[in-house]
């Protein structure tokens, strides 16, 4: 969980499982191309930096975070062992935040309890535009790192 002073991009490195027999999927919200583009860039980097193939990692874009679900729903069809969601949904001055949120949170979840393919929650789901920015590669580090650190994981759980 990120906290105010935590930059989402540090960890131990020594501590990753080796990635080059795992296939990826990676869904990215087209919404705010800005910080999901950062966001899709540091999880491939990451995946890359331990050992998976770029043939092994498939990236599909969807409108929306809230589109998220299905886009996910159908890449756990494509035979990988993990799957990365990637959004960003700012806070504005209805509840359609709210809505979203809830929403692609719950989804999401679904999507990990009814499947055996993990998928990755890496939405972004802030009060600003600016604080977007710092977790996706500003001061707070990436939170695409991280989630690419926790699909390399969660793909080594799978396989136990």
């Amino acid at each position: 969980m990120a906290t105010k002073n935590k930059n989402l991009s540090e960890y131990d490195k020594n501590t990753i499982p080796n990635a080059k027999d795992f296939r990826f999927g990676i869904v990215v919200s087209e919404w705010n191309s800005n910080i999901t583009d950062n966001l899709h860039q540091g999880a491939i980097e990451t995946l890359i930096e331990h050992g998976a193939l770029t043939d092994n990692i498939i990236s599909w874009h969807v409108p929306g975070s809230y589109e998220l679900i299905y886009g996910s729903k159908k890449m756990q069809e494509h035979q990988v062992d993990a799957v990365i969601a990637i959004g960003c949904v700012i806070q504005g001055e209805t509840k359609h935040f709210d809505f979203v949120c809830e929403a692609v949170s719950n989804g999401i979840k679904d999507l990990n309890v009814m499947h055996d393919t993990p998928v990755i929650f890496c939405v972004l789901t802030d009060n600003t535009m600016q604080q977007s920015i710092e977790r996706s590669g500003g001061k707070h580090g990436n939170k695409g790192i991280e989630a690419a650190v926790a699909a390399i994981k969660m793909a080594t759980l799978r396989r136990l």
